[in-house]
Protein backbone atom coordinates (compact mmCIF):
# COMPACT_ATOMS: atom_id res chain seq x y z
CA UNK A 1 0.00 0.00 0.00
CA UNK A 2 1.01 3.19 -0.62
CA UNK A 3 2.36 5.88 1.86
CA UNK A 4 1.35 9.91 1.81
CA UNK A 5 5.18 11.46 2.38
CA UNK A 6 5.78 15.00 3.63
CA UNK A 7 8.84 15.90 1.76
CA UNK A 8 10.68 19.41 3.41
CA UNK A 9 13.50 20.55 1.12
CA UNK A 10 15.58 22.84 3.70
CA UNK A 11 19.11 22.61 1.82
CA UNK A 12 19.08 26.19 0.26
CA UNK A 13 21.68 28.18 1.69
CA UNK A 14 19.75 31.91 1.53
CA UNK A 15 22.79 34.23 0.10
CA UNK A 16 19.94 36.46 -1.42
CA UNK A 17 18.63 36.84 2.06
CA UNK A 18 21.47 38.59 3.63
CA UNK A 19 21.28 36.87 6.70
CA UNK A 20 24.33 34.64 8.58
CA UNK A 21 22.07 32.04 8.40
CA UNK A 22 20.28 30.19 5.90
CA UNK A 23 16.54 31.83 5.86
CA UNK A 24 15.28 28.46 6.70
CA UNK A 25 17.02 28.68 10.01
CA UNK A 26 16.50 32.04 11.22
CA UNK A 27 14.59 32.99 14.13
CA UNK A 28 11.06 33.98 13.97
CA UNK A 29 9.29 34.75 17.59
CA UNK A 30 11.16 32.10 18.87
CA UNK A 31 11.32 29.75 16.63
CA UNK A 32 12.72 28.88 13.08
CA UNK A 33 10.91 29.44 10.02
CA UNK A 34 11.16 25.63 9.22
CA UNK A 35 9.35 24.30 13.16
CA UNK A 36 6.41 26.31 11.35
CA UNK A 37 6.29 24.26 8.32
CA UNK A 38 7.33 21.13 9.34
CA UNK A 39 4.65 21.96 12.10
CA UNK A 40 1.90 21.78 8.77
CA UNK A 41 2.40 18.82 8.07
CA UNK A 42 2.97 16.98 11.23
CA UNK A 43 -0.50 17.81 12.29
CA UNK A 44 -1.96 17.38 8.81
CA UNK A 45 -4.36 13.75 9.29
CA UNK A 46 -3.59 13.12 5.38
CA UNK A 47 0.31 13.02 5.56
CA UNK A 48 1.47 9.69 7.23
CA UNK A 49 5.88 10.43 7.08
CA UNK A 50 7.88 13.62 7.15
CA UNK A 51 11.86 13.50 5.77
CA UNK A 52 13.43 16.67 5.79
CA UNK A 53 16.53 17.08 3.54
CA UNK A 54 19.13 19.49 4.66
CA UNK A 55 22.56 20.82 4.53
CA UNK A 56 25.05 18.18 5.37
CA UNK A 57 25.91 20.88 8.05
CA UNK A 58 22.87 21.66 9.75
CA UNK A 59 21.63 17.75 10.30
CA UNK A 60 22.87 17.74 14.20
CA UNK A 61 20.72 20.91 14.60
CA UNK A 62 17.52 19.81 12.83
CA UNK A 63 17.96 16.17 14.69
CA UNK A 64 17.65 18.30 17.51
CA UNK A 65 14.23 20.22 16.81
CA UNK A 66 12.58 17.27 15.88
CA UNK A 67 13.44 16.17 19.21
CA UNK A 68 12.52 19.39 20.76
CA UNK A 69 9.09 19.26 18.71
CA UNK A 70 8.22 15.40 19.51
CA UNK A 71 7.85 15.38 15.84
CA UNK A 72 6.98 11.66 15.27
CA UNK A 73 5.89 11.76 12.01
CA UNK A 74 9.74 12.66 11.30
CA UNK A 75 10.99 9.65 10.15
CA UNK A 76 14.69 10.50 8.05
CA UNK A 77 16.72 13.47 8.28
CA UNK A 78 19.00 13.47 5.24
CA UNK A 79 21.80 16.03 3.43
CA UNK A 80 20.76 16.90 -0.25
CA UNK A 81 23.25 18.45 -2.68
CA UNK A 82 24.54 21.81 -4.23
CA UNK A 83 21.30 21.89 -6.48
CA UNK A 84 17.84 21.88 -5.37
CA UNK A 85 16.51 18.55 -7.42
CA UNK A 86 19.54 16.76 -5.97
CA UNK A 87 17.60 17.34 -2.56
CA UNK A 88 14.18 16.18 -4.37
CA UNK A 89 15.98 12.90 -5.74
CA UNK A 90 17.59 12.75 -1.98
CA UNK A 91 13.64 12.08 -0.85
CA UNK A 92 12.71 10.35 -3.98
CA UNK A 93 15.43 7.68 -3.30
CA UNK A 94 14.13 6.43 0.27
CA UNK A 95 10.87 5.87 -0.99
CA UNK A 96 8.76 3.43 -2.95
CA UNK A 97 7.08 3.33 -6.44
CA UNK A 98 3.95 3.41 -5.33
CA UNK A 99 4.68 6.33 -2.22
CA UNK A 100 2.63 9.52 -2.89
CA UNK A 101 5.28 12.87 -2.07
CA UNK A 102 4.57 15.85 -1.13
CA UNK A 103 7.54 17.87 -2.03
CA UNK A 104 7.64 21.83 0.05
CA UNK A 105 9.97 24.37 0.52
CA UNK A 106 11.07 25.09 4.17
CA UNK A 107 10.72 28.71 3.10
CA UNK A 108 6.94 28.37 2.64
CA UNK A 109 5.74 28.14 6.39
CA UNK A 110 2.42 29.19 6.20
CA UNK A 111 1.21 26.64 4.52
CA UNK A 112 -2.31 25.73 5.16
CA UNK A 113 -4.09 22.36 5.69
CA UNK A 114 -6.33 23.05 2.96
CA UNK A 115 -3.98 23.12 0.32
CA UNK A 116 -2.36 19.42 1.77
CA UNK A 117 -5.78 18.67 1.14
CA UNK A 118 -6.22 19.24 -1.87
CA UNK A 119 -2.99 17.87 -2.71
CA UNK A 120 -3.24 14.09 -1.34
CA UNK A 121 -6.97 14.25 -3.24
CA UNK A 122 -5.82 15.35 -6.13
CA UNK A 123 -3.12 12.60 -6.05
CA UNK A 124 -5.69 9.90 -6.45
CA UNK A 125 -6.46 11.22 -9.91
CA UNK A 126 -3.06 12.66 -11.16
CA UNK A 127 0.32 11.13 -11.00
CA UNK A 128 1.49 14.62 -10.39
CA UNK A 129 0.29 18.05 -9.29
CA UNK A 130 1.31 21.42 -8.74
CA UNK A 131 -0.51 24.60 -6.85
CA UNK A 132 -0.10 27.72 -8.26
CA UNK A 133 -2.12 31.16 -7.58
CA UNK A 134 -3.30 33.39 -10.60
CA UNK A 135 -1.16 36.32 -11.14
CA UNK A 136 -2.00 39.32 -10.51
CA UNK A 137 0.08 41.08 -12.39
CA UNK A 138 0.71 41.47 -16.19
CA UNK A 139 4.09 38.93 -16.82
CA UNK A 140 5.96 39.74 -20.00
CA UNK A 141 8.98 38.15 -21.98
CA UNK A 142 11.77 39.90 -23.51
CA UNK A 143 15.09 39.30 -25.60
CA UNK A 144 18.48 39.63 -24.98
CA UNK A 145 18.38 43.39 -25.06
CA UNK A 146 16.53 43.72 -22.41
CA UNK A 147 13.33 44.73 -24.78
CA UNK A 148 9.87 43.29 -24.90
CA UNK A 149 9.35 40.00 -26.59
CA UNK A 150 5.52 39.14 -25.98
CA UNK A 151 2.90 39.56 -22.97
CA UNK A 152 1.52 36.09 -22.62
CA UNK A 153 -2.49 36.39 -22.09
CA UNK A 154 -2.90 36.90 -18.04
CA UNK A 155 -5.75 34.76 -17.37
CA UNK A 156 -3.47 31.70 -18.40
CA UNK A 157 -0.68 32.81 -16.00
CA UNK A 158 -0.14 32.05 -13.14
CA UNK A 159 2.67 32.03 -10.32
CA UNK A 160 3.70 28.88 -9.31
CA UNK A 161 4.08 27.63 -5.55
CA UNK A 162 4.61 24.40 -3.81
CA UNK A 163 3.75 21.72 -2.60
CA UNK A 164 4.74 20.02 -5.77
CA UNK A 165 3.02 16.52 -5.15
CA UNK A 166 4.10 13.12 -7.08
CA UNK A 167 3.79 9.58 -7.26
CA UNK A 168 7.06 8.43 -6.81
CA UNK A 169 7.37 5.95 -9.81
CA UNK A 170 6.50 9.69 -12.09
CA UNK A 171 8.78 11.90 -10.76
CA UNK A 172 11.54 8.99 -10.81
CA UNK A 173 11.26 8.22 -14.21
CA UNK A 174 10.81 11.84 -15.15
CA UNK A 175 14.29 12.48 -13.38
CA UNK A 176 15.92 9.61 -15.14
CA UNK A 177 15.34 11.28 -18.49
CA UNK A 178 16.57 14.15 -17.68
CA UNK A 179 19.96 13.54 -15.91
CA UNK A 180 20.32 12.04 -19.41
CA UNK A 181 20.49 15.32 -21.01
CA UNK A 182 23.33 16.92 -21.34
CA UNK A 183 21.65 20.13 -21.21
CA UNK A 184 19.26 19.56 -18.37
CA UNK A 185 18.91 22.18 -15.66
CA UNK A 186 15.75 22.89 -13.64
CA UNK A 187 14.92 25.25 -10.43
CA UNK A 188 10.90 23.04 -10.36
CA UNK A 189 10.26 19.70 -10.29
CA UNK A 190 6.99 19.97 -12.03
CA UNK A 191 8.91 21.25 -14.69
CA UNK A 192 10.59 18.10 -15.44
CA UNK A 193 7.55 16.29 -15.91
CA UNK A 194 6.32 18.44 -18.34
CA UNK A 195 9.42 18.95 -20.06
CA UNK A 196 10.26 15.21 -19.86
CA UNK A 197 7.37 13.71 -19.38
CA UNK A 198 5.11 15.15 -21.90
CA UNK A 199 2.09 12.79 -22.28
CA UNK A 200 1.81 13.16 -18.13
CA UNK A 201 -1.03 15.98 -16.78
CA UNK A 202 -0.08 18.25 -14.24
CA UNK A 203 -2.87 18.96 -12.42
CA UNK A 204 -2.92 22.89 -10.47
CA UNK A 205 -4.70 23.56 -6.94
CA UNK A 206 -5.36 26.74 -5.96
CA UNK A 207 -2.53 28.12 -3.84
CA UNK A 208 -2.89 30.71 -1.40
CA UNK A 209 -1.12 34.47 -1.66
CA UNK A 210 -0.62 34.17 2.16
CA UNK A 211 1.62 30.70 0.78
CA UNK A 212 4.62 32.64 0.58
CA UNK A 213 8.44 32.10 -0.30
CA UNK A 214 10.64 34.35 2.20
CA UNK A 215 13.11 35.08 -0.68
CA UNK A 216 13.99 38.65 0.21
CA UNK A 217 14.14 40.19 3.55
CA UNK A 218 10.70 42.63 2.98
CA UNK A 219 9.23 39.08 2.77
CA UNK A 220 9.59 38.31 6.83
CA UNK A 221 7.77 41.68 7.25
CA UNK A 222 4.75 40.00 5.27
CA UNK A 223 5.23 36.61 7.39
CA UNK A 224 5.41 38.41 10.92
CA UNK A 225 2.11 40.13 10.10
CA UNK A 226 0.08 36.62 9.09
CA UNK A 227 1.91 34.71 12.37
CA UNK A 228 1.32 37.48 14.61
CA UNK A 229 -2.63 37.35 13.05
Amino acid sequence: MSKVIGVILAGGSGDRFGTQKPKQFIDVFGRAVIEYTVDAFELNDGIEEIVIVTREDYLPWVERIVVKNNWRKVQHVVSGGKERYHSTLAAVNLYADEDLLIIHDAVRPLLSQRIIDDCIAALQKYNAVDVAVKSVDTIIQVDENDCISSVPFRPFLRNGQTPQCFKRSTIKRAYDIALKDPDFRTTDDCGVVVKYLPDEPVYVVAGEYRNIKLTNPEDLVVLKHYLKG
